[in-house]
């Protein structure tokens, strides 16, 4: 047999937490000396001990590792619990990791501040644009909240061209404005060039007015990681005595599988002040 701190050691957990395991009847010593109050445990129990820690990590409560280590749990609810909590930690994942770009956009646009573009920008018109679109609400202009609502628009926007015999004839068109209801809320454009009647039983077909002069930069690499870009294209609008018109426009150039690869041109019409 060990003492309690010997399987502590062994078991790499604090034998403050053994104590505590005790005390709730998770993983009672395997002996307990009655004069000196010693606990005991033996190496058997260290399978015991690993399952513990092991659904404490997944994040089950306390109630719900001891259900399954002593048997009430059985396999098939127990398979379909750690699922769920593999879906759980996955979807964590992905939105820290989201997190994590977003923090590196701010950290580039910190970065450039100061740092003005010359051969970037661009100043040019833009002819009108017949396109089809379906439009969604996000919560607000942050990549988080738009990235969830474009991709699937995009996506049925495509099934529907398809369904309609509608054939794309140029790049995909994003832009948004405020929401009616208000409360921060945007609409979302999802567009896509087309050369078709106006209609509207499948999708929505409209003109986007031309722009007698647009500021434009090009962005490459994933929206996701746009703000830098999009923020040196505000800085030059004002450091050049001009200011916007209108809602903007992102013109996507380039779209293959890998997201970082995307090219993507900004648009924002412009005026002088």
């Amino acid at each position: 047999m060990f003492t309690i701190g010997d399987f502590a050691r062994h078991g790499r957990v604090s034998a403050r937490m053994l104590r505590h395991y005790d005390e709730t009847g998770l993983l009672r010593p395997a002996h307990v000396d009655p004069a000196s109050g010693y606990r005991y445990y033996t190496a058997a129990q260290l399978a015991r001990l690993n399952r513990i820690i092991a659904l404490k990590d997944l994040g089950f409560t306390l109630q719900q590792v001891r259900d399954i280590v002593d048997d009430k749990v059985g396999p098939g609810e127990l398979r379909g619990m750690l699922r769920l909590r593999r879906a759980e930690l996955e979807t964590a994942v992905a939105a820290a990791e989201a997190r994590l770009v977003q923090v590196e956009a701010r950290l580039r646009a910190i970065e450039s501040e100061g740092h003005m573009p010359t051969n970037d920008v661009v100043l040019k018109s833009v002819p009108s644009v017949r396109v089809a679109e379906l439009t969604g609400t996000a919560a607000g202009f942050e990549p988080e909240h738009i990235s969830p609502v474009i991709g699937p628009l995009y996506d049925e926007l495509f099934r529907r061209l398809r369904a309609a015999d509608i054939t794309p004839t140029g790049p995909g068109v994003a832009y948004y404005e405020e929401a009616q209801e208000g409360g921060g809320r945007i609409t979302v454009h999802a567009a896509i060039q087309v050369s078709a009647p106006l209609q509207d039983d499948t999708v929505r077909i409209l003109d986007l007015p031309s722009v007698d002069q647009a500021a434009t930069i090009v962005h490459r690499g994933s929206m996701d990681t746009v703000l830098p870009t999009a923020q040196a294209l505000a800085r030059w609008i004002d450091a050049n005595g001009y200011r916007s018109t209108g809602y903007h426009r992102e013109i996507n150039l380039e779209c293959p599988e890998n997201r970082d690869d995307w090219v993507t041109e900004l648009q924002v019409p412009v005026a002088r002040v």
